[in-house]
Formats: C-alpha cells, structure tokens, sequence
C-alpha cells in the first residue's frame, strides 16, 4: 500500500508536471503527437511579444511574480495594502493567515469568467471583466467580511462559512444577473464548499486555531521558514495535500485524488501513473500567490522556478497565435472542447513545456540568469499579457483560439 501512495504521490509535485510535459513536448518535436505540430522556428515570435508586453508594462525591468496580487492591483492601486493598512493587524502572522485566506479563495473562482460578465468597483466606479473582475470582486467580498464567522474579524475565511455559502450569496457577491452570466459559477461554488469541507476535516494543515480556515497553511510555512529558505515546491505541496479532495469527478490512485491530472495514451510508464499528466494550474496559482504573504513575513524564500508555468488559455494561446503550435486538423479550432479531452491535455501539458524554453530563449536574449529573471517574472512581464494581447488582435473579443467548455474549475 505504501508503494501504491507513493505512485499517487509522485504525481502531486510540480517536478512531475514537468517532466511529464516536457515529455509530451519531446514527442511533439518528433511529429509524434495526434492533435499539435510543434515549430520551435515560431518561438522568437513568441519571446518578442512577451518582451514588447513587458516593456510596456514594466520598461525599467523591475518585474514581480505572476501572483494573484497583481491583480489586486489593476488600475495601480493597492487594494490589498489599504485594507490591510486599515485593519492594523496585532502580529505578522495574523496579516498572513488573512492574505493566505484571500489569496487561496481568489485563486479559486479565477476560472475563466466568460466574455460577458463585468463587475462594477464600488469606490472607484470602474467597471473590470475576467481576471482582473474576479480578483477585484472576490477582494471585496473578502473585505465585507463575505467569507467570515465572526462579525467582529471580517478579514477571514473560516471553513463553516465557505461550507455554507450557497448559490444566491456567490452570486450577489459577484454581481451576477441575469444581464450579467459568470460562466461556471456552480463550479466555482462547489469548489468553496468543497474547500471548506476539507479545511475542517484537516486540524494537522489548517486547525491551529480555534477556527480552522485556509490560511492556517500560513503557520506551517511561517515556521518551516524559520529553520532556513522556504522552498516554493514546499508551498504547492502542501496546497496538493490539504486542497486535493476540493477537485470534483478527478482521477484517482487507491483513493488518492490526484486534482488537476488528466490521461494522455502517449504518456507512458511501467506503473499505475501510466498516461496520467498532472498540470495543476489552480494549485500552483495558489502557491505563486502565497510567496509573496510568507516574503512579507519576512521568510526567506527559495527555488521560485521550481514551479511551472501555468496551463492557462492566455500562454497557451500565446503559442498557437504565434505559429509555435498549429493544429493539426484546423477544423478542430471550430469546435469546443471539453477540459479531459486529449486534444486539450496535449494543448496544456505543451504550453507547460513551452514556456520553460520561452523563458531560456528570452534569459539569452537579455543576457541574464535564470536568478535574475525567474519563470514567475517571465510570466508576469509578460507571456500572459501578451496571450492576451495576440488573442485581441487576432479575435476581437479577446476570446482564446481554442474553445473549452468551462465548469469554472480548471481555466
């Protein structure tokens, strides 16, 4: 049986989704793929619109993390800062445990959001969509005290709240009408139920409090960090073990869930993980989200590029726009797809692998090491920015070049 875990387990690490990407790039290289060919002539392409997205986003070069507070952020505004500003928090640690919280439950309804829902800013009057709506929306639900059990501490998000949050609260929060459709919001809702479920059921990750929430993962990291640099896998292995039952209908090893892991039959190996390729893109939102709490905090942290590039449909987009990927039946661009199919998991796993060399291509370019520019930077500055910048151009709504159909859990 520990064998058997220990299978599972070797799934739920950002290594693995690495590796088994690269592999799926290996065979793309090699024609061997059924759904992409993949033209790496294409990639200097791609590496001068994520330097032209940079440039205009940050020209002195002074890139953050790709993190969810960049968001927070959208109009050069620091949301976060006010409101934790206003709130005086008495220790280090209770800032953490409240931006954990935040960062962990945005993370979570930053599924795609669709081309036609928006939400209006109460104090700015400015009205955002996709990301930028989503994190600016749930931010201030998290400020109105929206996921809270106490009254007087509205700055949490404590597990019998996200348990009970039902369809009609989300919806208010987020400002949904009938005008104005979120897509995947059942998804999206069952993933805060499903986060509170196993908030509760884990006192060892989330419980050292009266009140377990999400952000108990803070104290963990908060103390590991005080022995030496933090490693960043550490932060998304932790997240795989505490958020892994939250992920609906997943494939599993003896019971283990295995969150974002999807099957592949070019994918093979000699024991039960054979054709499973993990990608765990919200997870990994997640712990690029945490670095910055814990650096706050004052914890050192290290092997930032231990994570992966996200398989999102803005980086993805980015190569098939770009001529590094090109299907090899156009017809399927006409058609939508669901999340599990293998034309979909190709798509991922590739731009995973893809934008590790983007990131090689780009280091060289500029002269510069992989510690002077981390993945995250690149990310940031950058290969997301510009997905969408290409998606506007080529389409006019911005939409991706591939449709997914999207139950608010994955994209």
């Amino acid at each position: 049986m520990e064998m058997q875990a220990s299978q599972a387990l070797s799934l739920l690490n950002a290594k693995a989704v690495r590796e088994r990407s690269h592999m799926l790039l290996e065979l793309g290289l090699q024609g061997e793929l059924e759904h992409f060919a993949v033209d790496l002539s294409h990639l200097a392409e791609a590496a001068r619109r994520t330097l032209a997205a940079t440039d205009n986003t940050y020209p002195d070069r002074q890139i953050p993390f790709h993190a969810r507070w960049r968001q927070f952020e959208t109009g050069g505004i620091d949301r976060w800062g006010m409101l934790a500003g206003a709130r005086r928090f008495s220790d280090v640690q209770g800032m953490g445990r409240a931006a954990c919280d935040l960062a962990i439950v945005s993370a979570l309804l930053d599924a795609a959001a669709g081309e036609h829902w928006t939400y209006r800013e109460a104090i700015t009057n400015e009205t955002f969509k996709h990301s930028e709506g989503l994190a600016i929306g749930s931010l201030a639900m998290f400020s109105a005290g929206f996921f809270s059990h106490e009254p007087l501490d509205p700055l949490r998000a404590d597990a019998i709240t996200l348990f009970r949050l039902d369809k009609d609260e989300l919806a208010e929060g987020l400002q949904i009408t009938e005008k104005n459709q979120l897509i995947g919001l059942d998804g999206r809702l069952s993933l805060l139920n499903r986060l509170g479920e196993a908030v509760s059921l884990r006192d060892d990750l989330f419980g050292k409090e009266d009140e377990p929430r999400p952000g108990g993962l803070f104290d963990i990291l908060y103390e590991e960090g005080q022995k030496g640099p933090l490693d960043a896998e550490r932060i998304l292995e932790l997240v795989l073990d505490g958020l892994g039952p939250i992920w609906p209908n997943r494939e599993q090893i003896d019971g283990v869930i295995l969150g974002d892991t999807w099957r592949h039959s070019k994918v093979t190996t000699q024991d039960k993980t054979t054709n499973l390729v993990p990608l765990h893109k919200l997870s990994q939102w997640i712990a690029y989200s945490l670095v910055e709490p814990l650096s706050w905090a004052g914890i050192e942290m290290a092997n930032i590029d231990g994570l992966t590039g996200l398989a999102e449909y803005r980086n993805g987009g980015l190569f098939l726009d770009t001529g590094v990927l090109r299907l090899k039946d156009p017809k399927q661009s006409l058609n939508k797809h669901e999340v599990s199919s293998e034309l979909v998991v190709e798509w991922r796993a590739l731009t995973i692998a893809l934008l590790d060399k983007l990131a090689d291509w780009i280091r060289a370019d500029l002269s510069v090491s992989r510690d002077q520019l981390p993945l995250a930077c690149v990310l940031e500055g950058g290969s997301w920015a510009a997905g969408r910048q290409i998606a506007l151009e080529k389409r006019g709504d911005g939409s991706p070049p591939l449709m997914i159909i999207s139950d608010g859990t994955v994209f």
